[in-house]
C-alpha cells in the first residue's frame, strides 16, 4: 500500500509502526520517517528529558519516542534505555487515592494525613505523597525529606528512595515550596501532565497511595489526578465547602474526557462537623442529596486534631480515644470496604 507522508509529501510504502498514526476521526496519517514523525526532531528546538527532566537540544531522532500518553523526549541513549524499558513485574496494584478540595480550609491535610496513618495502623503498607507546594505534610508530622516530590518531578528521582519512613507500615514523600517551581518546568514539557504518573508507575509494595493535593487545580494536581485512580473530596460544613464540591465533580469528569484516564469519585468527607451547629446539619443533608452512597460518615469538630500538628503527631498517636479518631478510624474502614474499581481490598 502506498502512502503520502503528512510532512514532506513523499510518497511511500508503510513498513514501521512509527510510520502510522491513527485519527481521533478514524483517519490516519503516515510519516516516511522519523524526522517526519517527529517535527520537533526536524526543528531542533528544546525539551525536557522525560526520565532526568534536564533540558537539552532535540537534534538526534532517537531523542524523541511516542507512547501512549504523548511524546517521550531523550538526553541520552541511556536516560532513552531507561524511558522506554517495560515496567518491573510488581505485586497487587495498590489503591492511589488523591485527596482533594479546590478549596481551602476543609481539612485535606488533616485528612490525608489521618486516612494514610489508619490504613498504617491496620498493617497496610502505604505511602503518603505531599503535592502541595507549601509542604503541610512534613510540617505536621515533623519531617522534611532530604530528596522531595520536586526532586521526582523535576529531576526523574527514585520514588523509592525519597520516600522517608516514619511510622510503622507508613512512608511519606514530603514537599516544600521547590515544587512550585517546578509547575513551570512542567508546563514546558509536552508531556507535563503525565510525569508523576511515569515516575510513580514502577513503585511496588505499598497498599494504598495517598495523596495531598494542593486546594487548586494546577499542573500538580493534574499530574496527581492522572496518576490517582480515586478521589476523596473532604468538605468543611459550611455553605461555600459544599458549593465547592460540584466543581470537583465536575473537574473530575474533565480530566476524565481529557486524558482517558478513569479516575472515579470514592467519596466525600463532611468535616468539621458540629452537632450543635444547625449549618453543619443541613449541609449534611444536602451532601446526602447530591452524593448519596458516595457519602462518607462526617468528622466531627474537635481540639485534639487541631492540636496534633502542633505535636508532630497523628491524631491516633497524640489522643487515641478522642473523637477524632474515633472517626478517622471510621472513615479507614468504610475506605476499605468501598472496593475500587477492578481492585480487591487489601487482606
Amino acid at each position: 500500500m502506498e502512502a503520502r507522508c503528512k510532512t514532506c509529501g513523499k510518497a511511500f510504502e508503510p513498513k514501521f509502526s512509527f510510520q502510522f498514526k491513527r485519527l481521533p476521526d478514524g483517519g490516519a496519517e503516515y510519516y516516511c520517517s522519523q524526522l517526519c514523525a517527529h517535527p520537533l526532531a526536524q526543528a531542533q528546538t528544546t525539551a525536557h528529558c522525560s526520565v532526568c527532566g534536564k533540558k537539552f537540544p532535540v537534534i538526534q531522532v532517537y531523542q524523541v519516542a511516542r507512547a501512549a500518553d504523548g511524546n517521550r523526549y531523550f538526553c541520552s541513549n541511556e536516560c532513552r534505555v531507561k524511558g522506554m524499558a517495560p515496567a518491573p513485574a510488581a505485586g497487587p496494584r495498590a489503591r492511589r487515592i488523591a485527596v482533594l478540595n479546590q478549596k481551602g480550609g476543609t481539612g485535606k491535610t488533616t485528612t490525608a494525613i489521618n486516612l494514610a496513618a489508619g490504613l498504617a495502623d491496620r498493617g497496610i503498607k502505604t505511602l503518603l505523597v505531599d503535592m502541595d507546594p507549601q509542604g503541610s505534610v512534613g510540617v505536621s508530622l515533623g519531617i522534611a525529606g532530604e530528596r522531595t516530590t520536586a526532586h521526582i518531578c523535576r529531576d526523574g528521582a527514585d520514588p523509592a528512595e525519597c520516600a522517608v519512613p516514619i511510622r510503622d507500615n507508613l512512608d511519606v514523600i514530603t514537599s516544600d515550596n521547590g515544587l512550585a517551581d517546578v509547575e513551570i518546568a512542567l508546563a514546558r514539557a509536552d508531556d507535563g501532565a503525565y510525569v508523576l504518573r511515569r515516575r510513580l508507575d514502577g513503585l511496588a509494595g505499598y497498599g494504598y497511595v495517598v495523596l495531598d493535593c494542593a486546594p487548586s487545580i494546577t499542573l500538580l494536581t493534574r499530574n496527581a489526578l492522572n496518576f490517582a485512580g480515586e478521589v476523596i473530596v473532604p468538605v468543611a460544613c459550611d455553605y461555600l465547602s459544599m458549593v465547592g464540591t460540584k466543581q470537583i465533580a465536575k473537574t473530575v469528569g474533565d480530566i476524565n474526557t481529557l486524558t482517558k484516564h478513569d479516575v472515579k469519585i470514592t467519596g466525600v468527607v463532611p468535616t468539621f462537623f458540629d452537632m450543635r451547629n444547625r449549618i453543619s446539619h443541613l449541609v449534611l443533608q444536602e451532601l446526602g442529596r447530591l452524593f448519596g452512597t458516595l457519602l462518607f460518615s462526617p468528622i466531627r469538630i474537635n481540639t485534639r486534631l487541631k492540636e496534633a500538628p502542633i505535636h508532630r503527631k497523628t491524631i491516633f498517636e497524640f489522643a487515641p480515644d478522642s473523637h477524632g479518631a474515633e472517626d478517622y478510624r471510621l472513615l479507614v474502614e468504610a475506605l476499605i470496604g468501598r472496593t475500587a474499581p477492578g481492585a480487591k481490598p487489601p487482606a
